[in-house]
């Protein structure tokens, strides 16, 4: 119960879902610009299911695939979650890690890729992948230094969504987390430091 307490009194500070969202689709988009890229996207470990999840997608799919699921086990992405390890290919068919059927699930079947684990505090929160860059741009280093830096952004934007969604579960729901979640709310919309300090006393209590 502890842990939802604290979901609850951190409720009243978090952001809006929408507002993390936002902030992985600048991400995929600007990765998708900068790689001159097909597409981009990042995919979020859905720890309840098992499953990833397409939480923001750039170029090819962008308009299909948010929120489509598959095992979090699948295809390269799925390597890259389990292996905290980044990985770049230019030919995605030849590597047996590819999961064709899942790509071809999504309605795009890249020739190329680049990705990285989305770490947050030694947890890897998902991933994000830049697909087919032009034929003519060969990977570097620093490239690779670039991409992590995206990533970097993109796991605290992912950590912030994941905090954001629990802190709502609670104020969706009843008993005494639901209240103290309210309670912070309405306190922090005050502002004034009578309700910064009883906030501060509760998050000393819990």
């Amino acid at each position: 119960m502890n842990d939802d307490l604290q979901a609850a009194v951190a409720a009243g500070v978090l952001g809006a879902e929408d507002d993390y969202r936002a902030l992985l689709h600048s991400v995929v988009e600007v990765a998708r610009a900068l790689f001159r890229a097909k597409a981009s996207s990042i995919f979020l470990l859905d720890d309840a299911t098992d499953e990833l999840v397409f939480e923001a997608v750039a170029g090819e799919g962008a308009d299909t695939l948010v929120g489509k699921r598959f095992p979090s086990s699948t295809g390269i992405a799925g390597w890259v979650l389990v292996t905290s390890q980044p990985l770049v290919l230019e030919d995605v068919g030849a590597d047996p890690r590819f999961g064709r059927e899942a790509a071809e699930s999504t309605g795009y079947v890249p020739k190329g890729l680049m990705a990285v684990p989305l770490l947050h505090e030694e947890r890897s929160l998902g991933v994000l992948e830049v697909l087919d860059r032009p034929k003519d741009a060969r990977f570097t280093l620093q490239e690779m230094e670039l991409l992590t830096l995206f990533a970097n952004q993109a796991a605290i934007a992912l950590d912030l969504l994941q905090r954001a969604r629990r802190a709502q579960a609670v104020l969706d729901g009843t008993g005494r987390p639901a209240v103290l979640a309210r309670l912070a709310a309405k306190l922090e919309d005050r502002g004034d430091d009578g309700a910064l300090r009883l906030l501060q006393a509760l998050e000393d209590l819990l």
